[in-house]
């Protein structure tokens, strides 16, 4: 009997499972791909490529889509049991819930086994292919990357700014900004439209401007007279080196494989292990760098020991140890050492942050990869029960029930995520704020469930309404 049961609440929850699963999957895709329609279409990037960006994308949301398909489709199953009475007869037969709900506990579990194989193999693989697909599209195409209406500055030396473009290479209003260290002034490039591409090695990239004007400022720092030059052109021609992307014409994937997310843990466990100790020997350096400006520097670790300013003679003004002479020189010597301190503090406090976020996003990409997994068996325990108390089956009640616990579940991941990248709370705490929250309401719900709890009944909450209108009238 209990192996007819297994296989019953095994096929109805298979079938909408995958349903729901690929039409999660689709929804995320298009949801990301909306955000990039604008740059796929027309710019010359045949379809093979568009849809191996999409693949790579589409694998990289796969532990996203399966707590949402899992939720969604446990509550359809257990909703669609109760809706027909099914799940009133299995109760009155003497099967409790638990047992009921077991063998989908156990397919929950096996698809948290799959979300993390994914996460710590798969997903990395997708994540480095996928931006190393993205760097040669801009390598190719550098308008691809150049957004309408807003600077481009990772060429160095140089700012872009395009009004408006059209196909691959037609641009509007063009600005560029000169901002080379040799440029002690602004110079700007100013053209009404224009002709983007790269040369055929894929070194340069190319402007041929039109109807427009350069504005050039000469001078130096030392000198106040300044020229102003102004020159109108009808064509103009302009290279910029793309050296400074650090890309090739087929990029390797060795490229872009040192973020986090393209990293196992068994990697992320090694970087971080090596940042921590990389941090911790921080402290000398910060000793040599903030202090060398002092002379006592050279001995800070010779044992030397401050000697004893009881027993030097007691002075009232600083003034009096010095002549006149050498007031204003000490002065500025001292003013010059303060400045040089806390400009070396500065940049080793700097650096030390740096350091500790590096640490930080590592932390959260190791945690990640466990707590997506979890998700599955976590929002599992959450919606089995809530079906069996709502009783309703399809495709409506469930939909927006599960819809609203999922950004309930987003919402404090993403949170808690937030919270470790900002040093609030470690990245144990942060990462596991959203399943530690949801587990204890999973085992509310469940609790209720077996109790045939009327939690969702409309007469209940009116019977309660009655008594304490009553109660109120009455006093």
């Amino acid at each position: 009997m209990f192996k007819k049961l297994d296989k019953l609440i095994t096929k109805a929850f298979i079938g909408p499972f995958i349903a729901v699963f690929f039409l999660t999957l689709l929804v995320l895709v298009m949801q990301f791909f909306w955000l990039w329609i604008d740059e796929f279409v027309g710019k010359g990037l045949s379809a093979g490529v568009v849809f191996e960006f999409i693949g790579y994308q589409s694998v990289a949301l796969v532990p996203l889509a399966l707590p949402l398909a899992v939720l969604l489709s446990s509550l359809m199953t257990f909703g669609n049991l109760g809706e027909s009475m099914e799940l009133v007869a299995v109760k009155s037969s003497g099967v409790s819930l638990l047992r009921f709900m077991q063998p989908l506990l156990i397919v929950s579990i096996f698809i948290c086994g799959i979300a993390f194989l994914f996460s710590n193999y798969i997903i990395p693989v997708a994540v480095l292919k996928s931006q190393t697909l993205l760097a040669d599209i801009v390598w190719a195409k550098p308008a691809f990357d150049i957004k309408e209406g807003v600077f481009y500055d990772k060429i160095d030396g140089f700012a872009i700014k395009i009004g408006k473009k059209e196909s691959d290479s037609l641009v509007y209003d063009v600005i560029i900004y000169e901002k080379g260290p040799n440029n002690l002034q602004d110079n700007f490039v100013i053209a009404k439209s224009g002709i983007m591409r790269t040369t055929g090695n894929k070194r340069f990239l190319e402007f041929d401007l039109k109807d427009g004007w350069r504005y050039q400022e000469r001078g130096d720092r030392f000198n106040n007279n300044t020229d102003y030059i102004r020159i109108g052109f009808k064509e103009y021609s302009k290279q910029f080196d793309l050296s400074s992307l650090g890309l090739r014409q087929r990029s390797s994937d060795t490229v872009t494989n040192n973020n986090q997310r393209m990293q196992s843990m068994r990697q992320l466990s090694k970087t971080i292990d090596s940042l921590e100790n990389d941090a911790k020997r921080n402290s000398e350096k910060v000793k040599q760098d903030v202090f060398s400006v002092f002379a006592f520097s050279r001995y800070l670790d010779s044992g030397y020991k401050k000697p004893d300013i009881s027993k030097l003679p007691v002075v009232k003004n600083f003034d009096l140890l010095l002549p006149d002479s050498a007031r204003m020189v000490i002065n500025q010597k001292a003013v010059t050492l303060i400045s040089s301190t806390t400009l070396n503090g500065e940049i080793a406090y700097s650096d030390y942050l740096i350091k500790q976020r590096d640490i930080r996003l590592h932390k959260i990409e190791w945690h990640k990869k466990i707590t997506l997994s979890c998700a599955c068996l976590v929002l599992f325990l959450i919606g089995a029960p809530l079906g069996s108390i709502i009783r309703k089956g399809g495709i409506g009640t469930p939909m927006v029930v599960a819809v609203f616990l999922f950004m309930f579940f987003f919402f404090f991941n993403t949170t808690g995520e937030k919270y470790v990248k900002e040093d609030v709370l470690t990245s144990f705490w942060g990462m596991w704020m959203a399943t530690l929250i949801l587990v204890p309401v999973g085992i509310f719900l469940t609790y209720k469930a077996m109790h045939d709890s009327n939690l969702f009944n409309k007469e209940f909450y009116f019977r309660i309404w009655k008594i304490v209108k009553k109660f109120y009238d009455r006093n």
